[in-house]
């Protein structure tokens, strides 16, 4: 997938917290302060990994998946556990014995990757798509955490269990973070998947870290420059344009895209990823056998 560049899709923006935010960095061994530190930099500023705003939106996109779909690891796949891998090691290694060249092997691993893996990566893919660490804007931040208290509740009493107060860090509300993604080699219905999710973000609908059932970790997306470069394989020169104007700083000039460009890009690549997952469920349908047809 990466071995020829293809396309390249830039997004930037700003994150912006609209209830306080806790992704906490594990419990705390100093004898003074919060029991309960949230994630920072290496200068105490807070800090949202990339790992987690792109594991969140990779768990709602799989959620839509399993919807449309249907819950199996064939089509959407846990990541979390082997098992429930789209591909397991035994049944890459029988791949492997099927086929005796590069291009044949990829070809069929593609075949049996579930739809988010083959964006987001896996074990046996790499991912196209990346997203930096989320970092505080500078001038915004002056060291405003929030200690807030926590208590475990005794489930039997359903009262405070005795000893068992804490209390816990949060970065305010209105807490602007800078956002910074990059696709690359996707596909027309990928990029489609991908702006769905985005959506949520920029919606508030898909929360971050801890402490959500209390309201804690909503944000808001708001997306700001998109860069997009795209090249036709049989014109290699237009390749050697595109690393020249790099050179030259002048990917603004001409790659881009206007707010008009990438709405209509969005529309484009969404309807690519209608039109993709019909012809999917389409193709899935067929391959029932008739015997299990005719159970229903």
């Amino acid at each position: 997938m990466f071995d020829i560049f293809k396309s390249r899709l830039e997004i930037s923006g700003i994150l912006t917290t609209v209830t306080s935010l806790r992704i906490s960095q594990g419990r705390s061994l100093e004898p003074i302060g919060s029991d309960l530190p949230v994630v920072k930099d290496s200068l105490g500023k807070p800090l949202i990994p990339g790992s987690s705003f792109k594991g969140a939106l990779r768990s709602r996109l799989e959620s839509f998946l399993r919807g449309i779909l249907g819950d199996s690891r064939k089509l959407v796949a846990n990541p979390a556990i082997e098992e429930e891998w789209s591909l397991t090691a035994n049944e890459i290694n029988l791949l492997k014995e099927q086929h005796d060249n590069d291009a044949a092997l990829t070809a069929a691993i593609l075949a049996e990757t579930d739809l988010v893996s083959r964006l987001f990566g896996s074990p046996w893919i790499s991912s196209k798509f990346q997203v930096r660490d989320l970092t505080v804007l500078p001038d915004t931040w002056f060291g405003q955490y929030q200690e807030r208290d926590g208590v475990s509740i005794d489930r039997d009493t359903e009262t405070a269990a005795d000893k068992k107060l804490y209390d816990f860090q949060v970065v305010p509300a209105g807490t602007p973070f800078e956002f910074k993604a990059v696709v690359e080699n996707a596909e027309d219905w990928e990029l489609g998947l991908l702006m769905i999710g985005l959506h949520q973000f920029e919606s508030e609908q898909i929360p971050l870290g801890g402490g959500r059932s209390r309201g804690l970790g909503v944000v808001k997306l708001n997306i700001q420059d998109v860069w997009w470069v795209d090249y036709p394989e049989e014109r290699p020169e237009e390749l050697l344009t595109y690393l020249q104007r790099l050179v030259k700083g002048e990917k603004d000039t001409y790659y881009k895209l206007s707010p008009e460009s990438f709405l209509t890009y969005k529309e484009d690549w969404t309807s690519a990823l209608l039109n993709y997952l019909t012809q999917y469920t389409s193709n899935q349908q067929q391959a029932v056998p008739a015997e299990e047809n005719s159970h229903a």
